[in-house]
């Protein structure tokens, strides 16, 4: 079962600690739209919307250029918090958004050719859900993604991996044996769900293209990837986008919405009466040394983005 799903995970948490997804991101994916003519800015979606505040960044509340906003999701705690997120923080236009229950792969309330704009993040961090994009049946959702477009509508997909900390590239695998190692009792790794961690940290490029699944229905399909870090290989990288900065106990307390820890705990349930901390404080504390005990940290993540277009 997927760990926001667990009656005992901490959606409040989860929403406060998240990190943030930058501005430049929207800015991005509303240029790439407005580049079809025919693009209209009328009734935007977001699949996988989640708890509905993101950092201040949540994407269903960054899609205010359209006049309607549909948030979709398929945990009912998830589609409260977000009313609620909205309700508060924008109560002067909170009647342009609404939020369905529903999968990416079907979405019976919305009608064919009624939306302009679908967008669905992932995070490699957070807790994993079957509505973020990496969890799409890409067989099934582009054929609905097509259904739901206008012609000239377009797709943006997105996911974050690859945690560094900005200023000390050394540490990056000593970050990737604690994230992504096999130790059982020493690394989240082996505690990730799957295949849709996996999927992630390959930068999506396991997500079939849109013109290979259904080449007369969409016009375009790209990846974009934004990253400072060369030795990824990955092409054309633009400049980084994902960073934060972090005091360490935010980082902490960051780390300890990870759904891999969570189910860690669950499964090693005596790590957390360790005199010296439970895993995540260990790794956390050998960071903080590591660095020389530096007043804050900066995160910086590799952000890949899928674009495609409705022909």
């Amino acid at each position: 079962m997927a760990a926001y799903a667990n009656a005992t995970f901490n959606t409040a948490r989860y929403a406060a600690a998240r990190p943030t997804y930058p501005k430049q991101l929207f800015e991005f994916v509303f240029d790439y739209h407005r580049r079809e003519a025919a693009a209209k800015f009328d009734t935007a979606v977001d699949i996988g919307c989640g708890t509905g505040t993101y950092m201040r960044r949540q994407a269903t509340a960054e899609l205010t250029p359209f006049r309607r906003v549909i948030g979709v999701d398929r945990s009912t705690k998830m589609l409260d918090s977000a009313r609620a997120a909205i309700l508060n923080s924008r109560p002067d236009d909170a009647a342009k958004f609404r939020f369905e229950s529903a999968s990416a792969e079907h979405v019976p309330v919305l009608q064919d050719g009624s939306v302009d704009l679908i967008v669905a993040g992932a995070s490699g961090s957070l807790p994993c859900t079957s509505q973020a994009a990496h969890w799409f049946d890409f067989d099934k959702a582009w054929p609905e993604f097509a259904r739901l477009l206008r012609p000239g509508g377009s797709v943006a997909l997105w996911g974050y991996s690859e945690l560094r900390l900005t200023h000390f590239p050394s540490l990056a695998p000593l970050i990737k044996e604690y994230l992504n190692g096999t130790d059982l009792q020493n690394s989240i790794g082996p505690y990730w769900e799957q295949p849709g961690r996996g999927i992630l940290d390959g930068h999506l490029l396991q997500v079939p293209s849109a013109r290979d699944v259904l080449p007369d229905k969409f016009s375009e399909f790209k990846r974009v990837f934004f990253t400072d870090d060369r030795s990824l290989g990955l092409p054309a990288p633009r400049p980084a986008l994902m960073r934060k900065r972090m005091s360490w106990d935010g980082f902490l307390s960051w780390l300890n919405t990870m759904s891999a820890l969570h189910t860690f705990h669950e499964r090693v349930p005596a790590d957390k009466a360790r005199a010296d901390g439970d895993i995540a404080t260990r790794f956390w504390q050998t960071l903080r040394v590591a660095t020389g005990n530096a007043e804050d940290v900066e995160l910086e993540w590799t952000l890949t983005l899928l674009l495609a277009r409705r022909a």
